[in-house]
C-alpha cells in the first residue's frame, strides 16, 4: 500500500526540522576559546596572502599586457599617433607591478572569500547558512559584473566625451599610473555599487528593516545614489549618469527580491 504524500511530505519537513536543530544545538555548544579563533583567523589570512601571491607571479609576467588591455577604452580615443605618458621615473615599474597586485586580489576573490566563509560558517545556525552560500556566490558575480559594466560600457563613453571636449591645439595625453588610479577608483565604485541588491537582502533577513520601510527611504537613496555618482566619478554629466541610474535600479531590484524573500519566510 502506498503512503499519504501528504505525510510523507510532513514526516520529511519534520526531520528537516530535526537536523537543523541538531545542527544549532552543536553550534551553541561548540564554544572556542579566543586564542583559538585568533590562530583560524591567522590561518584564513595567511591562506587568503598566499592565494594573492600565487596570482600575482604570473599576473606580472603578462602586466605590460594587461595594462594594455586596461588602457584599450582610453586609446581608442586618442587622436591618431596619441600615447599615454609616464611622468615620473619610476612609473614604468611601478605602474605594471600595482596593477599586478590589484588584478591578482580582483582574480582571488572567491578564494578571499571561500577562507572568509570558512571562517565564520562553524559559527552559523542552519538557516543562517542556507542564505549566506548563495550570497556569497551572488556577491562576487555582482561585483565582476560591476566591473564589466564600468570597462564595457561606461569607459568608453567617458572617453569618447572627454575626447571630443578636448580644446583645440591640446594633445590628450594621460600619465599611465593616474589612468590606472582611476580605473581602479571606477571599478570599486561600480562593483561596489552592483552589490546593493546583497545589502538590501541582508537588511531584511537580519531583521534590520523591512522590504517596506526600505522603499519608503527611496527618496534619499536617488538622492545618495545621484551624490555618490558626483563624487565617485570624473566632473561629467555622462559618467555621473552611468553610475547613479544602475545604482537606482539594483536598489529596486533589492527591494523587489526582499519583498520575495520575506514573503517565503512567512510561508515557511
Amino acid at each position: 500500500m502506498s503512503s499519504d504524500p501528504e505525510t510523507t511530505t510532513s514526516e520529511d519537513r519534520k526531520t528537516a526540522v530535526d537536523d537543523a536543530a541538531e545542527h544549532d544545538a552543536l553550534v551553541d555548544s561548540a564554544e572556542m576559546p579566543f586564542m583559538a579563533h585568533v590562530v583560524e583567523l591567522r590561518q584564513r589570512i595567511l591562506r587568503g596572502l598566499f592565494a594573492v601571491l600565487a596570482l600575482f607571479l604570473p599576473i606580472y609576467f603578462f602586466a605590460n599586457e594587461l595594462y594594455e588591455l586596461v588602457a584599450a577604452p582610453l586609446m581608442a580615443h586618442l587622436p591618431n599617433g596619441g600615447n599615454m605618458i609616464a611622468t615620473e621615473v619610476a612609473t614604468p615599474f611601478l605602474t605594471p607591478f600595482k596593477l599586478a597586485v590589484y588584478a591578482a586580489v580582483f582574480v582571488g576573490m572567491p578564494v578571499l572569500l571561500h577562507q572568509a566563509w570558512s571562517f565564520v560558517s562553524p559559527g552559523l545556525y542552519k538557516h543562517e547558512k542556507r542564505f549566506a552560500r548563495p550570497l556569497l556566490v551572488s556577491s562576487v558575480a555582482l561585483f565582476y559584473s560591476g566591473m564589466a559594466f564600468a570597462y564595457f560600457l561606461v569607459f568608453p563613453l567617458v572617453f569618447a566625451f572627454m575626447a571630443s571636449v578636448t580644446p583645440t591645439g591640446v594633445t590628450m595625453m594621460t600619465d599611465i599610473n593616474r589612468y590606472l588610479d582611476f580605473v581602479i577608483t571606477m571599478f570599486f565604485a561600480f562593483g561596489f555599487a552592483f552589490e546593493i541588491p546583497i545589502a538590501t537582502l541582508l537588511l531584511v533577513w537580519s531583521g534590520v528593516s523591512t522590504a517596506d520601510s526600505i522603499a519608503r527611504k527611496r527618496p534619499y537613496v536617488i538622492v545618495g545614489c545621484f551624490i555618490g555618482g558626483m563624487l565617485l566619478t570624473p566632473p561629467d554629466v555622462i559618467s555621473q549618469l552611468l553610475l547613479a541610474l544602475p545604482t537606482w535600479l539594483l536598489f529596486e531590484v533589492g527591494i523587489l527580491f526582499a519583498r520575495v524573500a520575506e514573503k517565503r519566510t512567512e510561508r515557511d
